[in-house]
C-alpha cells in the first residue's frame, strides 16, 4: 500500500509597488527616497515614494505644458471626461474600499460611503463643466452704446495640498473642481495616508484625461509644498491640507509672484453638498465690450 503525500503550495503576496503620477506616467521620486505608510492601528502597509523638490519641478512642467490642450478643449467634453473617470472609478470601487478603510480605520460600510460619496462627487462636478460659465459669466449693463460680455477662464496650474483627514472624499473634493473648469493640478497627497492618491493616479492613466493635468506627489507636505508656493510658473495654490503654521508659511511664500490663494476653512465637511466656491476660486473673468449701433464693428477686450 502506498502512501500519498500531500503537497501544499505557499503562494507569496505580490505586494504593490506605489509610484508618483507625473506627465501621465509613473515614475519614482528623483531622490530614490521612500517612507513608510501605516493603517490606524500602526501596521505597515506599503513604502510610498518621498518626493524631492525635483519631482516637484518636474510636476509643474508637465502640467504646464498639458494646460493648453486641457484649458482648450470645450466644456462638454472635459465633462465628458469627468464621467469616464467616475466610471472607472466604480470599477475599481473595492480597492479604494480597502485603502480607505486600512488608511482612515474605518469599517467597511463606513469606507464604503467614503468612497460611494467621492464617486457621485465627480459625476457632480462633470456635470459643471458646461454649467458654470453660464452662472458666473454674462451680459453686463453698461452707459453707452456696447455690449459688454464676461466669461470665466481658467487661472492655470494649481497646487492642491489633499486634506490629511480625508484621504478619498476630500482628496476628490479638492482635485474635481479645478481640472473641472480647466486648471491642470499638482496634488501633494496626505503624508499620512497617500495610498488612494497614489491609486488615483492609475485610475487617471487609464482614462480619457491628458498625461499632466493630474499630477500626484507624496512624501513630505512641508517639503514638496515650499517649492510649489515659491515657483514662478505656479498660479495658485490650495491650503486644504495645510496646518495654521504651514499655511501662513506658504501664503508668504505665494506672494512673490502674486498667486491665487485658497486658504484652509476652519472645518471642512467634506461630506456636505459642495458649492461652486472650489470652482470659481480658480477662474478669471475676461470682459469682452463691443460697440453697438454706427460706432462700427470692431471690438476691443480687458
Amino acid at each position: 500500500m502506498s502512501e500519498k503525500t500531500e503537497k501544499t503550495d505557499v503562494r507569496l503576496s505580490v505586494f504593490k509597488t506605489y509610484k508618483l503620477y507625473v506627465g501621465g506616467k509613473f515614475p519614482r521620486s528623483e531622490s530614490g527616497r521612500v517612507y513608510e505608510v501605516t493603517d490606524s492601528k500602526g501596521n505597515w502597509l506599503a513604502n510610498a515614494p518621498r518626493s524631492s523638490r525635483k519631482d516637484a519641478r518636474d510636476a509643474v512642467v508637465a502640467a504646464r505644458k498639458a494646460f493648453g490642450g486641457w484649458s482648450g478643449a470645450t466644456a462638454y467634453n472635459r465633462g465628458q471626461i469627468l464621467y469616464r473617470v467616475a466610471e472607472m472609478l466604480e470599477g475599481r470601487r473595492e480597492q479604494f474600499v480597502r485603502e480607505v478603510a486600512e488608511a482612515e480605520g474605518l469599517s467597511k460600510p463606513k469606507a464604503a460611503a467614503q468612497v460611494d460619496a467621492a464617486i457621485d462627487r465627480w459625476v457632480w462636478y462633470a456635470g459643471w463643466t458646461d454649467k458654470i460659465a453660464q452662472v458666473v459669466g454674462g451680459g453686463n449693463p453698461v452707459a453707452g452704446p456696447f455690449f459688454n460680455l464676461s466669461s470665466p477662464e481658467p487661472t492655470g496650474v494649481v497646487t492642491v495640498l489633499a486634506p490629511q483627514d480625508s484621504s478619498f472624499l476630500g482628496l476628490v473634493s479638492v482635485i474635481a473642481p479645478v481640472i473641472a473648469t480647466g486648471n491642470t493640478v499638482i496634488v501633494i497627497a496626505s503624508e499620512k495616508s497617500p495610498l488612494p492618491a497614489l491609486s488615483l493616479g492609475e485610475v487617471l492613466a487609464t482614462s480619457d484625461l491628458p498625461g499632466g493635468v493630474v499630477n500626484v506627489l507624496s512624501g513630505g507636505t512641508a517639503e514638496i509644498a515650499a517649492p510649489l508656493a515659491a515657483h514662478q510658473d505656479v498660479n495658485a495654490i490650495d491650503l486644504a491640507g495645510a496646518d495654521d503654521v504651514l499655511a501662513k508659511e506658504l501664503e508668504i511664500a505665494a506672494a512673490d509672484n502674486l498667486k491665487r490663494v485658497l486658504r484652509p476653512q476652519p472645518v471642512d465637511d467634506w461630506s456636505a453638498t459642495p458649492g461652486i466656491d472650489r470652482m470659481t476660486a480658480f477662474l478669471e473673468t475676461k470682459t469682452v465690450w463691443h460697440p453697438t449701433g454706427s460706432l462700427g464693428a470692431s471690438g476691443s477686450s480687458y
